[in-house]
């Protein structure tokens, strides 16, 4: 497996150019780029005439992770050539006839196969359902199969977001890539690192991912009383104080769910992924300590094969909501993941309003509030 690891701004250009000899039908260009780079679209044309074989897959970000660096507002891109491992990449436009769960459960259909080895997923961060994505794509697969990706995001501002979909960016779709064959690895894991707080609260009222209510209480109302001085400036105010669904038929023992939106009329808050009707709940709140420790658990917990040729690809995916709490000190959270992986190994990746990763039974579902860290390699001959 080749690699290489590219950074264009609007100041200096690309730090290095991206060499176009790399190109070919077994190579994938991960783009990670903010929504308001003013130079993407210069970057991704230079990339259209150097890499027209190679199969592209990226989304906008709320921060671009280049290994143990931070950035924002520029386009993040790796590029890999596997020089045995097959890909194969597609996407699906979300609709009134095809939902999320549908898109997830056709990608899982068509990528499905014996050689199958691996996937990873990028979709709208506003127009998808996580879960119902992540539902879909279980649906259809052996659970084992290492499934993994993020939602888009547009920082703290909520405003749009995009995958890169016939090598452009495009709402309202999801994209995949699966990658084939003996000779390439794939593993995933995730952690959190938030304390729960407050009273387990009944879900008596939600519909998908919209919470309408707690405990036969209004769930807007309810939150802004946790949230006090901080309750007007939701939803963004949210990503610091997510929610945990108690879960019993996993071992990982709880889901978290980060607020996306909320409708003062209905007083109700709309998450990142479903909210079970009849499940318990409780807030959660953040330690920028243990957030730090559950990034550097992810990493300790991830494993490459013990036949890896030259380097590994790790596609680090950490939530918004850790970013806002850790501020200044997102970059020790990079910098302890890419210390503890495994070596020889580069990262990139972006701060996401979503994260999939596989539970401990081995089936892919969305996280919120995780770092999420996806390795890719090839093996030796």
């Amino acid at each position: 497996m080749q690699l290489s690891i590219h950074h264009y701004t609007g100041d200096a250009g690309w730090n290095q150019q991206p060499d176009g000899a790399l190109d070919s039908s077994g190579t994938v260009l991960f783009i990670f780029a903010g929504t308001r780079c003013p130079v993407l679209e210069k970057a991704l044309g230079d990339l259209r005439l150097r890499f027209p074989l190679a199969h592209w897959i990226g989304c906008s970000t709320a921060g671009e992770i280049l290994g143990a660096t931070l950035a924002d507002d520029s386009v993040a891109v790796a590029v890999v050539r596997f020089d045995k491992a097959r890909v194969r990449s597609l996407q699906e436009k979300i609709g009134p006839e095809n939902g999320a769960f549908e898109a997830g459960r056709n990608i899982a259909r068509s990528l499905a196969g014996p050689e199958l080895k691996g996937i990873f997923v990028l979709a709208d961060g506003l127009a998808v359902n996580g879960s119902a994505l992540a539902k879909g794509l279980a649906a259809e697969l052996p659970a084992g199969l290492p499934v993994s990706g993020g939602l888009a995001a547009d920082g703290d501002r909520f405003g749009q977001t995009w995958v890169i979909a016939d090598r452009a960016p495009q709402a309202e779709h999801v994209v995949a890539v699966g990658f084939y064959g003996d000779s390439v690895g794939m593993a995933c894991n995730h952690r959190g690192g938030w304390d729960v707080f407050g009273p387990e609260r009944e879900v008596t009222h939600a519909n998908g991912n919209v919470l309408y209510s707690l405990d036969g209480q209004p769930a807007l109302a309810l939150y802004r009383k946790y949230l006090g001085e901080r309750a007007d400036e939701l939803p963004a105010a949210g990503l610091l104080f997510p929610l945990a669904i108690r879960n019993e038929l996993e071992a990982d023992g709880l889901t978290v769910r980060t607020i996306l939106a909320v409708n003062e009329a209905e007083q109700s808050i709309t998450f990142a992924g479903d909210i079970p009707q009849g499940r318990f709940v409780r807030m959660m709140r953040a330690n920028r300590d243990r957030l730090i420790d559950g990034a550097t658990g992810a990493a300790d917990g991830i494993h490459a094969g013990a036949n890896m040729a030259g380097e590994a690809l790790c596609l680090a995916i950490s939530c918004i909501g850790r970013r806002l709490v850790l501020g200044q000190r997102c970059e020790e959270e990079l910098e302890a993941v890419l210390d503890t992986l495994p070596k020889p190994c580069r990262m990139i990746g972006y701060y996401s309003y979503g994260e999939l990763s596989p539970l401990s039974s081995g089936r892919c579902d969305l996280h919120n509030q995780t770092m999420t860290l996806s390795l890719l390699w090839e093996e030796r001959s």
